[in-house]
């Protein structure tokens, strides 16, 4: 993805919530089983909150049980990256927006598609975009 988004820290902190800077900009996680969009169910395209790049589909939307929204696969197209995470004494793959960098979530090895991959993501991360019908 091209076109990166490069705000400074004043800027993203004038621009997200200060829940939505903490997951975003520092790698927060927000408490399982309290994000808005965990039990979302409508169809629709879920964004980045810091910069509004399409990021996953309801389609791929699923109940892990986790506490967090889960999917089995981002949208086409490079809108994630994923890099080694080795805070917290743990190994982990962070997600990242491909766009602005946003810390999205953590992406594990035990997911139900075809790939088997669970990308646990926060709600505060993200902004939801319904389907038009």
């Amino acid at each position: 993805m091209t076109d990166k988004i490069h705000l400074t820290d004043a800027e993203w902190r004038e621009k997200l919530s200060p829940e939505q800077y903490q997951v975003l900009r520092q790698a927060g996680t927000e408490r399982a089983f309290t994000g808005k969009y965990e039990s979302n169910k409508q169809e629709g395209t879920y964004l980045c909150a810091g910069c509004g790049a399409p990021l996953f589909s309801s389609d791929t939307k699923y109940n892990s049980g986790s506490g967090w929204p889960s999917y089995t696969a981002p949208v086409d197209g490079g809108a994630v990256d994923e890099h080694r995470d080795t805070s917290h004494g743990m190994v982990r793959v962070e997600v990242t927006c491909a766009k602005c960098d946003g810390h999205l979530g953590h992406v594990f090895p035990d997911g139900p598609g075809p790939d088997g991959l669970r990308y646990c993501i926060n709600s505060a991360s993200l902004d939801f975009k319904p389907e038009q019908g």
